[in-house]
């Protein structure tokens, strides 16, 4: 996933700096504008998306993964059992796209993290892709067009490779 965020950073003519996630300090976040990828393999993603309104959960044992709707804690919509994935690398994978404001560095923050191993590669095509930013655009202005906001995608993982994205729920503020 670190090809796409800095292929379309430099395609931009922007300057960026790659960083994993235990070589990243809050000193560098406050730098200036910072883009998070994967969910339960970097800490800063799980921190900072933990006060939003979807969020990443597990249980004790890690064989359960899914994404939170906290309006509706109790629901689990958007889960992946770790021994289905496992045994058959055909699941439902979901992830989220991020782009906020972080009220600790006070810059742009943008996540883009799966559950599973498809859903990055899946929301980093959905965000390159303009028929899907096109409809995601669409629901920004229905909401208002308010500056934050957070899109669950899901995709149909066959024998490991991912399918088409689907915009599962949005959430503008």
């Amino acid at each position: 996933m670190r090809w796409w965020s800095a292929g379309i950073l430099q395609s931009s003519g922007k300057q960026y700096s790659l960083k994993g996630e235990g070589a990243t300090s809050l000193d560098d976040l406050r730098r200036g504008p910072t883009v998070f990828v994967g969910a339960f393999d970097n800490a800063w993603t799980l921190r900072l998306t933990n006060p939003l309104r979807y969020h990443f959960a597990n249980d004790t044992d890690m064989k359960h993964l899914w994404i939170v709707d906290s309006e509706a804690p109790d629901k689990s919509r958007w889960m992946i059992d770790r021994s289905v994935q496992m045994a058959t690398n055909d699941y439902r994978d979901y992830a989220i796209l991020a782009r906020f404001t972080d009220p600790d560095t006070g810059n742009l923050t943008i996540v883009v993290a799966r559950i599973g191993r498809g859903g990055t590669r899946v929301a980093g095509e959905f965000l390159s892709d303009n028929a899907h930013l096109t409809q995601l655009m669409r629901a920004a202005h229905a909401a208002g067009n308010k500056k934050n906001m957070e899109v669950v995608l899901s995709t149909q993982i066959i024998d490991g490779e991912p399918g088409t994205p689907k915009m599962e729920a949005t959430y503008f503020w």
